[in-house]
């Protein structure tokens, strides 16, 4: 009977494994499938429909391309429960499964910002090659509304604005205002400079080129200073990392030597005690930790 626990994280940890591994087979073979919208297997030069509309392929792959990112969303969202189960089976106890429960939502917040974290640096590089691609059409000979057009098509920096900057852009419009309002995007502020540049070269005459690319250097050095602190500031990181994991590892090697842990923190008054205690210190360390290293990032 004493194994029992010990089999059931076993499997606990083997569908983990396989929620982990997911469905990349059959993914791959839906992407083979509807490769270009189209099925393989089929005559390029079959009979067409004079139908419009979305083919069947290319929905196909836009619904197996969307529940691919659900699953992987869930899935990263759902570890901390599936390891919460694994120590409950183990400690046999409901204390670790309700701890993962409450943690849900906290790992899922974690998640999402970590999300648009790294949105707001893609859409931040996309505006520095968005100025570098306009100022080189214009360099190139090419119309500021063309250059705009082109640089816009090719860094994607506009967001769903970009409809409007190019109609804007073709028929004559407000240009800059159409500019400030993509900029209120999360990391597209550079592209309030672009107005502002684009302003200038309107009313004033200057040169639209020389601007963007002295607005480029300037976005480019400003990202490149962030990063650097970035770089710095990951040591004082892997500190928090490593001292977070230490009551773990301590818990790992008292089941190596037998001291059964995870039995005397769930089911003695005094385990139970020294447990609220250490989650207590350990939040409490990691948010003050956190609001360090923050405060470091925003200076």
């Amino acid at each position: 009977m004493t194994g029992q626990p010990l089999y059931a994280a076993a499997f606990c940890a083997g569908v983990l494994a396989w929620l982990c591994a997911g469905d990349s087979r059959a993914a791959r073979r839906g992407r083979m499938l509807v490769a270009g919208g189209t099925v393989m297997g089929a005559r390029p030069g079959g009979p067409r429909t004079g139908t419009a509309g979305p083919r069947p392929g290319a929905l196909a792959g836009a619904c197996s391309t969307a529940w691919a990112r659900v699953r992987g969303r869930a899935r990263r969202e759902w570890l901390c429960l599936a390891v919460a189960l694994a120590l409950a089976l183990l400690g046999e106890s409901l204390l670790p499964l309700l701890a993962g429960a409450a943690a849900l939502p906290l790992v899922r917040r974690r998640l999402r910002a970590g999300e648009r974290h790294r949105e707001r640096d893609r859409r931040e590089g996309a505006v520095i090659a968005l100025c570098g691609a306009v100022a080189g059409e214009l360099r190139a000979g090419a119309q500021p509304g063309a250059a705009l057009r082109f640089g816009a098509r090719a860094t994607g920096a506009l967001g769903t604005e970009e409809a409007a900057v190019l109609a804007a852009a073709r028929f004559g419009g407000d240009v800059p205002g159409a500019l400030r309002r993509a900029a209120r995007g999360d990391g597209a502020d550079g592209l309030a400079g672009l107005a502002a540049c684009w302003q200038v070269a309107v009313d004033g005459g200057a040169g639209l080129a020389a601007g963007l690319q002295r607005l480029e250097d300037a976005l480019r050095d400003r990202r490149e200073q962030r990063e650097r602190l970035r770089a710095q500031l990951s040591g004082t990181w892997a500190t928090v990392v490593l001292l977070a994991v230490l009551p773990l590892a301590g818990l790992g090697m008292g089941a190596a030597l037998g001291a059964q842990p995870l039995r005397v923190l769930l089911h003695t008054p005094a385990g139970l005690v020294c447990l609220a205690l250490g989650v207590a210190l350990e939040a409490a360390g990691l948010w003050w930790a956190g609001r360090i290293v923050r405060a470091g990032e925003g200076t």
